[in-house]
């Protein structure tokens, strides 16, 4: 019975610093941010201008950190907005709602002000869905996804033990849509900058 007691005992002054340490550890960290969406323009050389309209949108974010310094993202983004073609001759406007799917390397710095810069790296993809509210209308709009690009930064500051708040620049670069028409293809880069603030949850 003693010996069951010791052994017992023993057991609980192992397991719960390492369930204690587990939970500091708080490896899983979810977000929910508000950004500002801006595009910006990119001109072909045959003259095929593409621009798009100012919007705002949301992002989420799902974080693992594999230490103190090192954590890699999922993220989803959402935006609503006009792409704008000039072809000399015409003009087109096309609504789309904008879909980013992405995965990057975050590497976080340790800040003896408490809050945790990072800077992240990564790629996805950006897609586009039109809407059917267009300008000099086009039947047969696809939806198009493009490879993309991505960089940026930011810092999360605690605001409690769990929550935290964000602030953050994310960078993306990928190709104009031409929504399968050969004619609006602008065959050159653009770069959405997406600045965005919102709160973090890590557990």
């Amino acid at each position: 019975m003693m010996r069951n007691a010791v052994i017992l005992a023993l057991a609980v002054a192992v397991l719960l610093p390492l369930a204690a340490m587990a939970q500091d550890e708080q490896r899983s960290e979810v977000s929910l941010q508000g950004m500002l969406f801006v595009t910006r323009s990119a001109t072909n050389v045959n003259g095929t201008s593409y621009s798009a309209t100012q919007s705002g949108g949301g992002l989420g974010t799902y974080r693992y950190h594999f230490g103190p310094n090192l954590s890699a993202e999922l993220a989803y983004g959402f935006a609503r907005d006009t792409q704008k073609y000039n072809l000399g001759s015409a003009a087109f406007r096309i609504q789309s709602q904008v879909h980013q799917a992405t995965i990057a390397a975050v590497i976080n710095v340790a800040h003896p002000k408490k809050f945790t810069p990072y800077m992240l790296i990564g790629g996805g993809m950006v897609l586009f869905a039109p809407s059917g509210n267009q300008t000099n209308y086009i039947s047969g709009a696809q939806t198009q996804g493009k490879g993309a690009f991505l960089y940026g930064g930011g810092f999360n500051y605690p605001l409690q033990r769990h929550f935290f708040f964000r602030a953050e620049y994310r960078g993306v670069l990928y190709a104009p849509p031409n929504f399968g028409f050969g004619g609006l293809s602008a065959n050159s880069i653009t770069h959405s900058a997406e600045p965005s603030v919102g709160l973090s949850y890590r557990f």
